[in-house]
């Protein structure tokens, strides 16, 4: 998903900032929380992107997203890229910059989005032995595992690594043959 060249040169300035103060592993794992919360809670956009609520309670809104409501003193360079969406009014983008700098850090640390999908919950034995497929496949690099549930499968999973996907389902194989069928 392509989230526009004004997210990408924030996040890009964002992690050079992050690169001189040394803090981009702290960025990551915060930008990791903004992107969690912005997907797990529907309204924070629509909210964040309101010109009735003030830039500062949208600031404020933010850290508790990110931090929760325990009074944790925010990290210096994350709170300082809060203040300068606030002053340039571009709050209203701060998901689509956590998205884009997620992004480049992976890139740049060489590691590797892995979704993998199966038609029933995994024991522990099956997602080592798919992790340990994965990553000979994928050789140098690390990964971030995601599972999720999908019962339309009907069997096996779907394995998705950045862009390149897996397909594995007994719903795919059953839509190739329906198309061979038909030819």
């Amino acid at each position: 998903m392509d989230q526009g060249l004004i997210p990408r040169r924030y996040a890009k300035a964002l992690y050079e900032v992050g690169e001189d103060r040394h803090d981009n592993d702290t960025l990551y794992v915060l930008m990791e929380r903004l992107r969690a919360a912005f997907a797990g809670t529907p309204g924070l956009c629509a909210t964040v992107a309101n010109p009735f609520v003030t830039p500062d309670d949208k600031k404020k809104l933010i850290l508790t997203a990110v931090y929760g409501s325990d009074g944790v003193a925010p990290d210096k360079t994350f709170e300082d890229f809060l203040t300068l969406l606030t002053e340039n009014d571009r709050m209203d983008i701060a998901r689509d910059i956590a998205i884009a700098f997620i992004g480049l850090y992976r890139l740049k640390h060489g590691i590797y989005k892995v979704e993998i999908c199966s038609a029933a919950p995994m024991g522990e034995a099956e997602r080592k032995r798919l992790e340990s497929i994965v990553s000979n496949h994928i050789g140098k690099g690390s990964m971030e595992f995601d599972y999720s549930v999908d019962p339309s499968l009907i069997g096996g999973f779907t394995v998705t690594v950045n862009s390149e996907r897996l397909d594995a389902s007994v719903s795919n194989e059953l839509k190739k043959l329906r198309l061979s069928l038909v030819k």
